[in-house]
């Protein structure tokens, strides 16, 4: 799939190594591993996220954990309108400001949330958005990406940096080792596929893993139910078969089921083979099995 190249809307001054030290010195902004914080300091990085996400001037970007606003400039030059959603008060008092004295002209474009990315909800959002972009916090960056395109049926993508073994797991498919729960997760709300590389000296501190691009594009017609309720009980049945990857399905979703015997049951009419292990499935095999009555 081609992505539309990204088109430059303003002058917006990107931070280097050198403001992103200064920003953070200056507010006695310390980098947590609690929150996930590794601030990107390369002009070329955050313009090839920018490119890579096919985000145009129509777009609304949801970004998470803006920190600095490093990736936050290279999208104003861009889009419509960022909402940026920021947990730490002494960023997302900060980040505004940066914009104005660095893209002065781009600085109406932009809307600070603090809200844990966890649990924001569209009525705290002040635009519905189309996308989103981000580098999320590593040690949160699955649930996040998860609650998202949940919360937000108006996401028809995202783009986002998070760590290289976990943007391969995201981008797996069925039958590989690492595949599994985000994989199918994942997959149940669009196309995943992995869509770059980056290298640890673009961030500061430099962290100690490498980085990776994941693009999803959402559906455009959802090919199963995409409600609260549906969900949740196609990713329980997800749950218990990778809870125990090595057991067949049979015996891996005897307790979701009631009994090995029922669980097999459930198998059989969605079509799957009763003897097979949860990494051959994919996630239409998953939705089957979930609406699936069980019996009485």
């Amino acid at each position: 799939m081609t992505t539309p190249e990204a088109t430059p809307r303003g002058e917006a001054a990107l931070l280097g190594p050198a403001e992103v030290r200064t920003l953070a010195a200056e507010f006695d902004i310390r980098p947590t591993k609690q929150l996930g914080q590794n601030f990107v300091h390369d002009g070329n990085t955050v313009r090839k996220i920018v490119a890579v996400s096919g985000v145009t001037r129509d777009d609304v970007v949801l970004e998470v954990g803006p920190g600095l606003g490093s990736l936050t400039l290279a999208l104003l030059d861009v889009v419509e309108r960022v909402v940026a959603v920021e947990i730490d008060p002494k960023l997302a008092t900060r980040l505004p400001t940066t914009v104005a004295e660095r893209a002065p002209e781009l600085s109406g474009r932009l809307d600070v949330v603090l809200e844990d990315a966890m649990r924001v909800l569209p009525s705290q959002v002040p635009a519905e958005p189309t996308a989103l972009v981000a580098n999320l916090p590593y040690n949160v960056a699955v649930p996040v990406l998860l609650h998202l395109f949940a919360a937000f049926p108006s996401l028809r993508t995202a783009l986002v940096m998070v760590q290289a073994e976990v943007a391969d797991r995201l981008a797996a498919s069925p039958g590989g080792k690492i595949y599994g729960v985000p994989s199918v997760k994942a997959n149940f709300f669009g196309e995943v596929r992995r869509a770059g590389s980056v290298g640890r000296h673009v961030f500061w501190p430099e962290p100690k893993i490498e980085s990776g691009l994941v693009r999803i594009d959402r559906y455009p017609t959802p090919p199963w139910p995409i409600d609260e309720e549906h969900r949740r009980r196609v990713f329980a049945v997800v749950d218990a078969a990778f809870a125990q990857r090595r057991k067949t399905l049979r015996a891996a979703l005897a307790t979701w089921a009631g009994s090995p015997a029922e669980a097999e049951r459930r198998l059989v009419a969605a079509g799957i083979e009763p003897s097979a292990r949860g990494e051959v499935l994919d996630a239409a095999d998953f939705v089957r099995l979930a609406a699936v009555d069980p019996i009485g």
